[in-house]
């Protein structure tokens, strides 16, 4: 018996969990692997006005992961809504839009354009932007998460899915925040805040000096924080971290993802979102799960 593993979040429903992370995979994949098959695609982050980025070098290889410090280059939501989303439309799967602002009002403006896409990621957690004249990262404060996502969730009847940051003490707490604020999911985690030293020039591998950390390195610490979240929170938790393969993919939504990002992997292996599409479908058959619903949160403890 094939298995369901559709899964809904708020308003959108997927027909598997398994979507490719924003900034990772664009339409230039639709050449290397069958897109088609993926649940959904995570647009890369798109601001009101169009934004040059972060200094070179952005990019830098690490023990078992990578340091990224793009400064969320974009042409702006325009060419976004003219160029970008018709040709990302062409793979059949839901669109996501990735949005983020550096006030309230900009976050609403976005949500108020983006009604061709079919659901909004509120990216609250960059951590190569500052927020204005706000300390840190806007997830990583409860009250401006809240006031965020309340904003965008006023704006649109799209599923808002809040784009968390690990660099917090308690992940569930910001959470909980953003399911008070309105957000039909929450996505657990973004990178880590890290660097990479050049010992012979003595400077940063990054232009920005730190970066975010993605990769395998941080898959131990985002499982433990979907765990948390999955147990605070009634909203569907997303689970992304150095997501490489099926039983990786297994053990985010064991934990209690609703669904999974794929993210760094996409570099490695062009193939590799696809081939946990279809590793989970295998896993629930050789385990005789039927529903994605007793796969989620399964973990014995």
């Amino acid at each position: 018996m094939k298995p369901n593993i559709s899964v809904k979040l708020g308003r959108l429903k997927l027909k598997n969990p398994v979507m490719a992370a924003s900034g990772t995979f664009g339409e230039e994949y639709g050449e290397l692997t069958d897109v088609s098959k993926l649940g959904a695609m995570v647009a890369k982050t798109i601001t009101l006005k169009a934004r040059i980025g972060n200094p070179p070098p952005r990019v830098a290889e690490t023990a078992s992961g990578m340091l990224n410090s793009i400064g969320l280059e974009n042409k702006g939501v325009e060419d976004f809504i003219d160029k970008k989303l018709p040709a990302l439309r062409r793979f059949g799967i839901p669109v996501i839009a990735s949005i983020a602002g550096e006030r309230e009002e900009e976050l609403v403006e976005l949500a108020k354009r983006l009604k061709s896409a079919d659901a909004l990621e509120v990216n609250l957690s960059c951590p190569n932007v500052k927020h204005g004249s706000r300390e840190g990262l806007i997830a990583q404060d409860a009250d401006a998460t809240y006031a965020f996502i309340a904003a965008v969730r006023k704006a649109t009847r799209l599923t808002v899915i809040a784009k968390l940051t690990p660099n917090v003490s308690d992940i569930a707490m910001i959470a909980r925040a953003a399911e008070s604020a309105g957000a039909d999911a929450v996505l657990v985690a973004n990178t880590f805040l890290g660097m990479a030293v050049d010992i012979d020039s003595r400077k940063s591998r990054l232009g920005h000096i730190c970066g975010g950390l993605s990769g395998p390195a941080i898959k131990p610490i985002a499982l433990k924080m979907v765990w948390d979240t999955f147990r605070k929170v009634k909203i569907p938790v997303i689970g992304c971290g150095g997501i490489m393969d099926c039983r990786d993919a297994v053990e985010f939504l064991l934990c209690g993802a609703a669904a999974i990002q794929v993210g760094t992997a996409n570099f490695i292996d062009p193939n590799a979102a696809c081939d946990i599409v279809k590793g989970i479908e295998k896993y629930m058959v050789k385990n005789k799960i039927e529903d994605m619903d007793k796969l989620k949160g399964g973990l014995l403890v």
